[in-house]
C-alpha cells in the first residue's frame, strides 16, 4: 500500500532550526481587528507577532483581503519568527492547482459515468474562472500594485514567482482538459448519440433548423459592435463568451479595414439543438453566428474571427469602506465587480495575432516576454472554451446509464424507528448526529420549520451563509415571523458569490419581520448556527443544530457534511451567548463548550496538538485525525511537525489546499495525508485528538487557515454522546481511512498518487460504503475491479509542484 519513493531529486533541508526571516512587506494586523469584541469572557490571548507587533503602531491599515499598503508611513520591514525553514512548506495557490488537477483526473477517470465525467470537466473550468478571479487577481496586485500579502507565506516564493508557476501549471492542465474532452469524452459522446457539429457537418434540415433559429432568436439580439475612433472598444463582461473578427469593407460605410466584436448573450442556450426527440444533434452558438458574420456586419467581408473570453478580478472589497448601510455597500460593490482588471484571456488556438493584440493591448494583458519577470496571461484554446457550458447535457431526460446511480437519503439512525416522535422530543432524548447526503438533510429543514408553527416556540435564531435559490429554511423564518415568533436571522451578505443571492433574501425577511443583521463589516460569519427556544411547560428549553456546512438542501445532496442537534444546557447557553454577540456585540460569556474564531480557536488547536506531543514524548498513547479542507495556517503545521517528531501518529484527509509536506525525515515521517475526490464534495470537518478511548471530538465550521482562524466567526464544538461518538470512530474515519479507490497520497514534493490495492485486495470506496453500507451498489465491486491504480507519473521537474477550496469557502 506504500507509494512509489520520493524521487532522488527533491532534496529538502530536514533540520528544523529557529530561524528568523525577512519578509519583503509587512504583515497586515487588521486580522485582529474584531478579536476584542468576541474574547467574551476568556483573557485576551496575544496576537501571533507575526501578525501584529512587527507592524508599526502609525501605519495605516486595509483591512480588505489585498492586505498592506505599501505606500503606507512606517512601512518597515517585519521580522517573522518561523521554527522551519521555507522549503518545509508547499505554497498555497500550487497545492490549491494540485486539488484541480484531482478534479480533472475523475474526469479522465473511464470507470466513472460518461456525463460524470463531464460534470467533472465543468467542475474543473469553474474553480479555474474563481481561483483566477480571487487568488490570481490578488497575486497579481501584490507583484504589479501597491498592497502586501494578507496572509504570510512561509515558502518564501514572490508574487511574481507564483504568478509564473501559476501560468506554466495551468497552461499544463488546461492542455491536459482539452485532450480529455477532443479524444475521449467527446468521441464517448457522440458513440451514445450526443453529436456536436461543425456548421459544415450539417445536412440540409439541420441548415433549416438553424437558419430558423438563427432568424427567429439569435438575430434580434445579437449586437455587432465596431471598434474604431468613433466606437470606443466595449467593456467586455467578466466570463462572458464573445465572437472577435477582423473585416475588410467591400462596399458601403465605414473603414477600409475594421476590427468587430460581438457578445454571445447569455439569454440563448451555448447548445443549439438540430433533432427532435431521440436525435441529440448540437451546435455550438459560436459556430453557429460565426457563419453568420457576414449578415451581422453587411458590407464587409470577414478575413478572420475567434472565439475569446476574458476572466476579471472579482472579489468584492468591503473593509476599506465607510458605509451606515451594509445592504446598499454590497449592492454598490457588485455593481463594480464587473469592471474589475482583466487576468486571464482565453481564444481559439488557431487565432492570428492580430486578433489577440486588438483584445489584449486595450486590457493590459500580459503576454510575456521572455524576461525573468514575465509570464503570459494569454491561454489558447484547442476546443469549445468554457466547458461549465457542456453541463447543459446532463439536463438531457434518460441516458440514466450514463449517471451515477440514484439514491435517497436516509432518515439519521435516532429518528429512525421512532414513527410519529416529534422531533423535539427526540433531541430532548439524545444527541443526534447527521451525516450528510448519507443522512436525508430533511430533519434540518424540519427542525426550522415545524417550530415556525409549533405554538409552544418562542423564539428562532438562525446564521445563513448560503442559502438555495428557493430556501425552504428562509420560507420557514418567513412565516415563523408571520406567525408572531420572534425571529433573527444573521444573513452574511459577503458570502462570496452569493451575494446577490443573500441580498434578495435579506430584504425579503426583513419584509416579513425577521430580525435581520449582517454580522461584523471586518469579519464573515462562516459559523453554521441555529438556536430554537421552545416553552415546555414551566421550562424554557433550547434547541440547538450546529453544523459544518450550509443550510442549503440542494448542496446537502452533493456536499459531504456532518451535523448535530442537542438539547445540552451548556451547547445551547453557548449558542444564545454567540447570538448576542453576532446581533449586539454581547461580551462576557465564558465559553462552556464552543470554540470560538476569532480569539480562542487557533489558540485552542495548538493546544491539543501539543497536548497530543507531549502524551508522547511521556511514552502515552497518543494519535491526531483531521478531517478538513484546507491546511495552511503555518503555526499548525509547525505544531504537527513537533507532534510528528515526537512520535505522535498523524493522519489528515485534506480534500483540497495542504501546505504541510509529509513525510520529510526527522520533520514529519509520522504524518500521512490524503485527499478524496468523488461523487460528493468532501466538505465535512473532524478534528480527533488521542486515540479513541479517550479522543477529543471536535466538529466546526472552519478549517485550518489563516482566514477560518482570523477573519471569520467560527465554531468549533465538541461530540460527548456516546453513540455519536461511535460513528465517527468506528464508522467515519475508518471508511475514509479505508478507500482504496478514490484516495490519492500526498507525497512531500507536492504530487499525489493513488493507493496501489495488493493483489487480491477488495476494493473499498469510502463514499459509496457510507451511501449504500460495505457492500455497495448492485455493480460497483465489478465496475471498480479493472480500475487503474497505477501511481500517477512522477512531478516534472519544473521545481514547481504538480497542482491541487475551493477557492471559496463553502
Amino acid at each position: 500500500m506504500n507509494g512509489p519513493a520520493l524521487p532522488v531529486a527533491l532534496n529538502i533541508p530536514v533540520a528544523a532550526p529557529a530561524v528568523r526571516y525577512r519578509p519583503a512587506r509587512p504583515r497586515d494586523v487588521a486580522d485582529f481587528a474584531g478579536w476584542a469584541r468576541l474574547q467574551g469572557g476568556n483573557p485576551p490571548p496575544r496576537p501571533p507577532e507575526d501578525y501584529c507587533s512587527c507592524v508599526p503602531e502609525n501605519l495605516r491599515l486595509g483591512v480588505g483581503r489585498r492586505g498592506v499598503s505599501r505606500a503606507s508611513p512606517g512601512n518597515d520591514r517585519a521580522v517573522i519568527e518561523q521554527a522551519f525553514l521555507a522549503e518545509h512548506f508547499l505554497n498555497r495557490e500550487l497545492s490549491w492547482l494540485e486539488f484541480n488537477a484531482r478534479v480533472l483526473e475523475e474526469a479522465e477517470d473511464p470507470t466513472n459515468p460518461l456525463l460524470e465525467r463531464v460534470k467533472f470537466l465543468s467542475i474543473f473550468s469553474s474553480n479555474l474562472d474563481e481561483f483566477f478571479m480571487i487568488r490570481v487577481a490578488g497575486l497579481r496586485e501584490q507583484a504589479f500594485g501597491d498592497l502586501a500579502p494578507q496572509d504570510y507565506s512561509p515558502d518564501g516564493l514572490r508574487p511574481i514567482v507564483q504568478l509564473q508557476r501559476i501560468a506554466a501549471r495551468t497552461q499544463e492542465l488546461v492542455a491536459a482538459q482539452y485532450r480529455c474532452w477532443n479524444e475521449s469524452v467527446r468521441p464517448a459522446l457522440a458513440e451514445q448519440g450526443f453529436r456536436l457539429l461543425k456548421h459544415d457537418e450539417l445536412t440540409g434540415e439541420q441548415r433549416a433548423v438553424l437558419d430558423r433559429f438563427f432568424v427567429e432568436r439569435a438575430f434580434p439580439i445579437l449586437t455587432p459592435m465596431a471598434v474604431d475612433p468613433a466606437h470606443p472598444s466595449p467593456r467586455y463582461h467578466n466570463r462572458s463568451l464573445y465572437l472577435a473578427a477582423m473585416l475588410d469593407r467591400h462596399t458601403g460605410l465605414g473603414p477600409r479595414h475594421l476590427f468587430a466584436v460581438v457578445q454571445l448573450p447569455q439569454v440563448l442556450s451555448r447548445l443549439v439543438p438540430l433533432g427532435q426527440g431521440d436525435d441529440l444533434s448540437f451546435i455550438l452558438l459560436e459556430d453557429a453566428v460565426s457563419a453568420r458574420m457576414s449578415e451581422l456586419f453587411g458590407g464587409f467581408d470577414v478575413l478572420s474571427s475567434t472565439t475569446f473570453r476574458i476572466t476579471r478580478d472579482s472579489d468584492v472589497e468591503l473593509l476599506e469602506q465607510e458605509s451606515d448601510d451594509m445592504l446598499r455597500l454590497i449592492e454598490k460593490r457588485l455593481r463594480e465587480r464587473a469592471r474589475g482588471q482583466a487576468v486571464r484571456l482565453e481564444v481559439a488556438a488557431n487565432v492570428s495575432e492580430d486578433l489577440i493584440r486588438m483584445i489584449v493591448e486595450p486590457e493590459e494583458i500580459k503576454e510575456g516576454d521572455g524576461t525573468s519577470d514575465s509570464y503570459s496571461e494569454v491561454y489558447r484554446i484547442p476546443g469549445p472554451l468554457d466547458l461549465t457550458a457542456m453541463t447543459e447535457l446532463l439536463r438531457v431526460a434518460g441516458r440514466e446509464h450514463l449517471r451515477d446511480a440514484p439514491f435517497t437519503p436516509g432518515p439519521p439512525r435516532a429518528l429512525s424507528g421512532r414513527a410519529g416522535e416529534d422531533l423535539f422530543t427526540a433531541i430532548r432524548r439524545q444527541d443526534i448526529l447527521v451525516h450528510h447526503p448519507f443522512d436525508s438533510f430533511e430533519p434540518v429543514v424540519d427542525f426550522v420549520s415545524r417550530a415556525a408553527v409549533d405554538p409552544n416556540v418562542l423564539a428562532i435564531k438562525q446564521t445563513l451563509y448560503r442559502t438555495s435559490g428557493d430556501s425552504p429554511v428562509t420560507r420557514a423564518l418567513i412565516a415563523a415571523a408571520e406567525n408572531g415568533k420572534h425571529v433573527t436571522a444573521l444573513v452574511e451578505l459577503k458570502a462570496r458569490f452569493d451575494e446577490a443571492n443573500n441580498v434578495s433574501w435579506a430584504r425579503q425577511l426583513e419584509r416579513a419581520g425577521v430580525h435581520v443583521v449582517f454580522g461584523f463589516l471586518d469579519l464573515k460569519t462562516h459559523c453554521k448556527l441555529s438556536l430554537v427556544v421552545r416553552q415546555e411547560g414551566n421550562v424554557v428549553r433550547r434547541y440547538v443544530h450546529l453544523g459544518t456546512g450550509n443550510y442549503n438542501p440542494t448542496t446537502a445532496l452533493v456536499y459531504t457534511d456532518l451535523g448535530l442537534f442537542t438539547a445540552h444546557e451548556d451547547m445551547a447557553a453557548d449558542a444564545s451567548a454567540l447570538f448576542n454577540l453576532l446581533t449586539g456585540y454581547s461580551q462576557g460569556h465564558h465559553w462552556q463548550k464552543f470554540v470560538i474564531a476569532p480569539g480562542d480557536m487557533h489558540r485552542r488547536t495548538i493546544e491539543l496538538i501539543d497536548e497530543q506531543t507531549q502524551r508522547a514524548r511521556e511514552g502515552r498513547p497518543s494519535r491526531i485525525f483531521a478531517k478538513l479542507n484546507a491546511l495552511v495556517d503555518y503555526r499548525v503545521i509547525e505544531a504537527l511537525y513537533r507532534a510528528s517528531q515526537a512520535g505522535v501518529p498523524i493522519d489528515l484527509v485534506v480534500r483540497g489546499i495542504c501546505c504541510l509536506r509529509p513525510g520529510l525525515p526527522g520533520i514529519s515521517d509520522n504524518i500521512r495525508v490524503r485527499s478524496i475526490v468523488d461523487r460528493f464534495l468532501e466538505h465535512s470537518r473532524v478534528y480527533v485528538f488521542s486515540p479513541d478511548e479517550e479522543a477529543q471530538i471536535y466538529l466546526a465550521s472552519a478549517d485550518w487557515m489563516p482566514r477560518n482562524f482570523y477573519r471569520r466567526v467560527e465554531v468549533m464544538f465538541p461530540i460527548e454522546a456516546a453513540g455519536a461518538r461511535r460513528r465517527i470512530l468506528e464508522e467515519i474515519i475508518p471508511a475514509y481511512l479505508r478507500d482504496n479507490v478514490k484516495a490519492r497520497i500526498l507525497r512531500a514534493d507536492g504530487s499525489h498518487y493513488r493507493l496501489e490495492r495488493a493483489a487480491g485486495e477488495p476494493p473499498h470506496r469510502c463514499q459509496e460504503e457510507l451511501l449504500y453500507g460495505r457492500v455497495g451498489p448492485p455493480a460497483l465491486a465489478e465496475q471498480l475491479a479493472g480500475q487503474h491504480t497505477e501511481p500517477q507519473a512522477e512531478p516534472a521537474e519544473n521545481g514547481a509542484p504538480k497542482l491541487g477550496e475551493e477557492v471559496t469557502s463553502r
